[in-house]
């Protein structure tokens, strides 16, 4: 979308991207269960604000992707994860998604990192094939690790050098 910019979460977008995160809530790509009220805040002590890339349209929050470390060892202090990823209905298949991914690529470069990863559903073909689109490559698959409306679904490890 040519009006949509790719910008770090302000402290002021939490209730916007609460409201897109639980809107946006599926089986597709979540493992937990569906939120509930009361609904505790969207930023934590260990994903706040600058913990997410948002893209704003028309100057309304409508996506926002979760970037941070896979794990707290310095082995892996190298890496960088996708660990959260949204888009609002509204503005789905507009290019919103691919341009904070591309975003979060870019940042995770700009922070110093070699590598990019993600997990991703099996039965989540739209972000597979997003991801596959943007370089990610499967890298380790744990068959049946979700048990998801009676049915057991993959977890998709993918990643990509940066």
């Amino acid at each position: 979308m040519p009006d949509t910019h790719i910008r770090t979460a302000l402290p002021d977008d939490e209730e916007a991207l609460g409201r897109i995160d639980r809107a946006t809530w599926s089986t597709l790509h979540a493992v937990q269960p569906a939120p509930r009220p009361p609904h505790p805040p969207f930023f934590s002590e260990r994903f706040g604000p600058h913990a997410h890339l948002v893209a704003v349209t028309h100057g309304e929050v409508v996506g926002y992707i979760r970037l941070g470390f896979p794990t707290s060892l310095l082995a892996n202090a190298h890496v960088r994860q996708i660990l959260g990823f949204a888009v609002a209905e509204g503005v789905r298949g507009k290019g919103v998604g691919r341009r904070l991914v591309r975003a979060a690529v870019d940042e995770a470069r700009r922070q110093g990192a070699r590598r990019i990863t993600l997990r991703v559903l099996g039965h989540n073909t739209p972000a597979r094939t997003l991801y596959e689109s943007e370089g990610f490559v499967v890298e380790g698959v744990l068959p049946g690790e979700f048990l998801l409306d009676g049915v057991y679904v993959d977890d998709v490890l993918m990643g990509r050098v940066l």
